[in-house]
């Protein structure tokens, strides 16, 4: 069976996972170098009853978690493989989770207004793989 040539879907999908991997490499960076959370102007009183004294341990998971592994994952997108696919549809759950439990321990900010754009970075992902012209893409036995 001939594979159908890279969809738009898939396209954007990839797209998408490049900017969340650019963006959790930057602040994650950010958050790492600087665990005080100045330079990305988060105080650390955002972080009173957390199991969290500084942003270091959620600058690791930025990084690791939400930038370098969807920037792999990205990587590996433009090839019609399963696994990516899977990755890319688990990052946007792994980022719908980490902006539902940072709003659960600092409360939804609106300045600037990181969770609502990140929130819809994830739901985009998560629609975009469940396309039909995705699915069909990465898995064409189905």
């Amino acid at each position: 069976m001939k594979k159908e040539s890279f969809p738009l879907t898939a396209r954007l999908l990839r797209a998408l996972m490049i900017f969340q991997g650019i963006s959790g490499i930057f602040g994650g960076a950010g958050l790492i170098m600087n665990p005080a959370g100045e330079w990305l102007g988060l105080p650390l009183a955002w972080l009173n009853g957390s199991p969290f004294s500084d942003y270091l341990i959620p600058g690791l998971i930025l990084f690791f978690i939400l930038g370098l592994f969807p920037l792999a994952v990205s990587y590996f997108l433009r090839s019609p493989w399963r696994l990516p696919w899977f990755a890319a549809l688990l990052t946007g759950i792994a980022l719908i989770i980490w902006l539902t439990v940072e709003i659960i321990i600092i409360g939804y900010q609106t300045e600037p207004p990181l969770q609502l754009i990140y929130g819809v970075v994830g739901i985009f992902i998560l629609i975009l793989a469940i396309l039909p012209s995705t699915v069909k893409y990465y898995n064409p036995m189905e």
